[in-house]
């Protein structure tokens, strides 16, 4: 399995442009994060800091589609390095102002999160005409998916090292110079500067005009809000047992299962079509949640969670596949965009949705909110089961576009090499 990645990774520009997009995505990964450290810090209530954290979470979530439709139309350098820049300078007026003025907290950190640059979304624009073979690609999207759980995994510990060290005003100026330096590495490399969007039909919904992506889009609302109400379930958890640290366990136990799943999912090739190897795999997933209703032990518990990990890699990047599948030419990394925004939105629903049912009921009660998302998930994908059939392209791997004949182009996957 590893020797599948490494064979990925020595592609030429594959491991810059993995790094690279993990570094600048960096920010995001733990922006809400050391929001709310910064303003614990400045002596802001918790409310205050989970408003703030909100709205840069919902700012990002608008500006991510944007854009992603601002990169198809214009290529990635002209549109990801300056959105990386003014997010960077957001977030740094919010470190030198503080909550002094909260008016302009509020706009600082709107600021940051409107021009957060859509690095995953290009990243998986970018893979078919770095890796060339349609296998190789659905691999690059597993080990993708992999990548990210050790970013989110690594990326709170970094900021508390740094708030630890130095300060949380420090660790908002450090992660932010850090993710543009990142995605600066991801701009200026080859298959970045000459990659072109096929083109596009103009239309004001752009890839949303796609019934396929917007079923995909519906189910995977669900699978980041069943997410969301186990990041509250699990410290209801953890205070029911006294120990902070469970909470620590839990959910690495939780990335540690998508880890191994996502490792397996992508060392293998996958054959039939990827839309009802999804409806599987979120089945799967769903199923992985109800036990955690029980909550048992400590160490029980941190089984179950790797358990209901396991499918959540693999859901991810067999999603990412049917997001190139459906997405109409020339919006892919608008597509993928709002895939991150969906599943942000649902995570933040779900966090929000969790906290009521355990106050009004109990902390199974808050694993329930995530197990019944599990299946909702799983019943939009078989409610529109003839909608995700039609692939809604057939473009070729690779090609040349009319403005750069050289240069990569849009993935699509042709429609005979998926049955």
């Amino acid at each position: 399995m590893a020797a599948g990645y490494a064979e990925l990774l020595r592609t030429r520009h594959a491991a810059r442009l993995l790094t690279g997009t993990l570094v600048g995505r960096l920010p995001n990964a733990t922006g809400h994060i050391a929001i709310v450290l910064f303003t614990r810090a400045e002596g802001g209530s918790y409310t205050l800091a989970g408003a703030l954290a909100a709205v840069y979470g919902l700012a990002t979530a608008v500006g991510q589609p944007l854009l992603g439709r601002a990169v198809d139309l214009r290529g990635q350098p002209r549109v990801m390095l300056p959105a990386a820049i003014v997010s960077g300078l957001g977030m740094a007026l919010f470190a030198f102002v503080g909550i002094g003025s909260l008016l302009l907290a509020y706009v600082a950190v709107a600021i940051a999160g409107l021009f957060t640059p859509p690095l995953e979304g290009g990243l998986r624009a970018l893979w078919p005409g770095v890796l060339k073979r349609e296998d190789r690609v659905h691999a690059a999207y597993a080990m993708d998916a992999v990548a990210q759980e050790v970013m989110f995994t690594v990326g709170p510990l970094l900021v508390t090292l740094i708030v630890s060290l130095w300060s949380a005003a420090g660790a908002l100026l450090v992660i932010n110079v850090i993710g543009v330096a990142g995605a600066l590495s991801v701009v200026v490399s080859e298959p970045s500067r000459t990659w072109r969007s096929a083109p596009r039909e103009a239309h004001w919904l752009g890839a949303l005009r796609s019934p396929g992506l917007l079923a995909l889009l519906g189910s995977f609302f669900f699978v980041g809000l069943a997410l969301g109400s186990i990041t509250v379930a699990g410290v209801a958890y953890a205070d029911d047992h006294g120990q902070e640290s469970v909470y620590g366990w839990l959910m690495a136990a939780l990335g540690l299962g998508a880890l191994l799943g996502g490792t397996v999912y992508g060392a293998r090739k996958w054959t039939g079509a990827p839309e009802r190897r999804l409806r599987i795999l979120v089945g799967l997933l769903a199923l992985g949640y109800v036990p955690l209703m029980f909550t048992p032990d400590v160490v029980a518990m941190c089984v179950l969670a790797a358990v209901a990990g396991v499918f959540l890699a693999p859901s991810l990047a067999c999603a990412f596949i049917v997001v190139d599948r459906h997405a109409p030419r020339g919006t892919v990394t608008e597509a993928f965009s709002w895939l991150v925004t969906t599943f942000g939105v649902g995570a933040a629903v779900g966090t929000a949705a969790a906290g009521p049912a355990i106050e009004g009921g109990s902390t199974a009660w808050g694993f329930a909110v995530a197990g019944v998302s599990g299946f909702a998930a799983l019943f939009v994908l078989l409610a529109t089961a003839k909608v995700l059939a039609v692939p809604g392209r057939t473009t070729s791997i690779t090609g040349s576009s009319e403005s750069d004949r050289k240069g990569p182009v849009e993935p699509g996957f042709s429609a005979e090499h998926q049955a």
